[in-house]
């Protein structure tokens, strides 16, 4: 007999009734090859005694098993696997903890992403110097919840709990037009927008529309390395531009353009990702130019536009693009709270057209009511009113940061103080790990990134962007504490 000590564990505090475990262990001991077609099963009343459960209990599995097709009841002989099932061969092998591991994988695949790491669930980090995240606490998520609230009461409201246009709320697009209009300067009509799941989505299905294998996508030599895998993943190869501290250097594209064939250029022309700067509008209407004459898109990633403090935002590449080289990628949640994904693509209506095509082959849809609720935020001056009194706050806490970091960092990290976004990109002494300063750390309480997000086959930075936005006053001061005294750490390791 089998040893059903082990083998079936039966758990008295679940909700799940006990017949009912009883019954799917007995399914999982034939399916793994445990029990072959016609073995016998014990009795009720022994596996009653085996398990210390009423012998009803187990009739009541064994009558489960058998109106399920897994075993039958031979008069005067007892329960048996049913004989007509197939033979299956026992390909898992039990380690000394008594669970069963597979002894390798059980179909091909393909995994182009071995190398890549998944991003960390950051939902249980109390303290940390993110890369540049909004403060989901002042998010006024309680007006947008009463939004959503109300309008999932409403009979009409039932309606955006079927499958909508996959293109998203008209309401939420007519909505973002007057605020794009009022902020950016940028006109366009409903069916210029496509409303994503966050900018990321944008750019995955700009990649995908953009490009085939081998096509050249322009791309700064310090950038967003989750675009930079998007290009890759749609088989495209990658042109490093330079950045500085005017942006992409557009003079050295124009070189390139001469000898080569691109099919796009992505780039961050407001607080570019990682180094915050701004681009030049000198660079920006010569890039538009290039765009024309040569006949290559730009993926314009806009993602924290409303966050600007020490002057009046440059308007877009798109707001001054007449024509019509520009896709447009904003986002909402990195200026609201980033687990509300919600975001916007803008271009021409045929290319949003087959954005949405493509869109639907791996997300239906969006969140309806959601979109809605969103709606209503900007249409009452919810979110501008959030923006306002986030900007404020966020204007405080970099000026505090930046303040700490010149008093307090200037040995080691050199930095400029940003004009906007939510980081400073800040370098590192050539002397520091960055690698061993995160584990350190960690260790302490505090999660800081490691640097390697930066890095890529052109540039290796010793640099970290160090989100100030998420923390108040209060925490920065911990934060550039516990930075400083791992700093001075290392220091002292390396001269010892």
């Amino acid at each position: 007999m089998l040893p059903y000590k082990t083998l079936i564990k039966l758990n008295r505090k679940s909700g799940v009734a006990l017949y009912v475990q009883l019954c799917s262990s007995f399914i999982s001991l034939i399916t793994d090859g445990t029990h072959q077609p016609t073995d016998v099963l014990p009795s009720s009343r022994i596996l009653g005694q085996l398990l210390g459960i009423n012998r009803n209990t187990a009739k009541m599995a064994y009558e489960e098993l058998i109106s399920q097709g897994w075993a039958e009841s031979i008069p005067r002989k007892g329960i048996f696997v049913l004989a007509k099932l197939p033979v299956l061969s026992r390909k898992k092998i039990m380690a000394l903890d008594g669970v069963y591991y597979s002894k390798g994988p059980a179909f091909a695949w393909n995994n182009p992403f071995e190398e890549k790491l998944v991003s960390k669930n950051v939902q249980k980090t109390f303290l940390a110097i993110d890369e540049g995240f909004p403060d989901v606490r002042l998010t006024p998520v309680d007006l947008l919840m009463r939004e959503y609230r109300s309008i999932s009461k409403k009979i009409q409201g039932k309606n955006f709990l079927r499958y909508g246009f996959p293109q998203g709320s008209e309401r939420l697009r007519n909505a973002l037009c007057r605020y794009l209009s009022e902020t950016r300067g940028l006109t366009v009509q409903p069916e210029n927008i496509l409303i994503t799941k966050g900018s990321q989505m944008g750019i995955y299905l700009s990649a995908q529309l953009l490009t085939t294998k081998y096509d050249t996508i322009a791309v700064g030599d310090l950038n967003y390395r989750s675009a930079d895998e998007i290009f890759k993943y749609a088989g495209a190869r990658l042109l490093r531009i330079p950045i500085d501290d005017q942006g992409m250097n557009v003079d050295i594209l124009e070189e390139a353009l001469k000898h080569k064939s691109i099919k796009a250029v992505y780039l961050i022309p407001h607080h570019h990702f990682p180094t915050t700067v701004t681009m030049s509008m000198e660079r920006r209407l010569k890039l538009l130019n290039l765009a024309k004459t040569y006949r290559f898109a730009i993926i314009e990633d806009d993602y924290d536009f409303d966050f600007h403090y020490d002057n009046k935002p440059f308007v877009p590449l798109a707001s001054i693009d007449h024509n019509h080289n520009v896709i447009y990628i904003g986002s909402i949640s990195k200026t609201f709270a980033p687990a509300l994904r919600m975001g916007f693509l803008i271009a021409e209506p045929g290319f949003v057209t087959a954005a949405c095509s493509l869109r639907q082959l791996i997300d239906k849809q969006g969140d309806s009511l959601l979109e809605e609720a969103f709606s209503l935020l900007y249409e009452n001056g919810e979110m501008e009113r959030h923006f306002r009194k986030s900007l404020r706050i966020y204007k405080e806490r970099r000026d505090l940061f930046c303040q700490i970091l010149q008093s307090n960092f200037k040995d080691v990290i050199s930095f400029k103080k940003p004009e906007g976004g939510l980081a400073v990109w800040s370098i590192f002494d050539n002397s520091i790990d960055l690698k061993h300063l995160s584990k350190k750390l960690g260790d302490k309480g505090l999660r800081i990134a490691d640097g390697t997000f930066y890095h890529n086959e052109s540039v290796i930075p010793n640099g970290l962007r160090l989100g100030f936005a998420s923390l108040t006053e209060k925490e920065i001061e911990q934060v550039l504490d516990l930075l400083r005294l791992a700093l001075d750490h290392c220091n002292d390791h390396k001269r010892q």
